[in-house]
């Protein structure tokens, strides 16, 4: 998710180590919070790879500091991070999805149609077995409570979906 977040940043401007998460901070918070310590090498994963450039600068206070942009496959890179396959691990699967959403803004019509057919059809998947898992057992109170709670959220989610795809095919 963190070179995502990046990639996503620097794909609006040039950035700092410091710009960059002060930016997925301010965008981000609700979602997930990285600290420089997966910040950093994650700037360096992506620079080796050619997702980055950077350049070295004095700023303001006379300090030296390095910038970073994204490169051409950079943006395909982002692109290809947004589009890929759902997460299999459902707890991993929301904070994702609501990542990508967030970012969607930066692909074609098509390619957002896509990712919410993705997104709708995974959803439906873990809210189909979250309700098998409830009709299956005798749960106690608060496990029941808490899988309840979850189909909730998966169909609220699934609602948000539909909602993109509407506002996208209307496009």
């Amino acid at each position: 998710m963190i070179e995502l977040l990046i990639l996503f940043e620097l794909s609006r401007k040039v950035l700092t180590m410091y710009g960059v998460s002060k930016e997925i901070r301010s965008d981000f918070s609700v979602l997930t919070t990285p600290s420089y310590g997966t910040i950093k090498p994650a700037l360096n994963r992506l620079e080796s790879n050619g997702y980055l450039k950077t350049q070295k600068n004095l700023s303001q206070g006379g300090r030296p500091s390095t910038y970073y942009s994204i490169t051409k496959d950079g943006l395909e890179e982002l692109k290809r991070l947004i589009l890929e396959q759902p997460l299999e691990n459902p707890i991993q699967f929301l904070p994702m999805a609501r990542v990508k959403l967030a970012c969607a803004d930066i692909l074609s019509n098509d390619e957002q149609l896509y990712m919410f057919s993705e997104l709708k059809q995974k959803a439906e998947s873990i809210l189909i077995d979250t309700k098998n898992l409830i009709n299956s057992k005798e749960l106690s109170f608060y496990p029941n409570m808490v899988f309840d709670n979850l189909t909730c959220e998966y169909k609220n989610f699934i609602s948000l979906l539909e909602g993109f795809e509407h506002a996208c095919s209307n496009h």
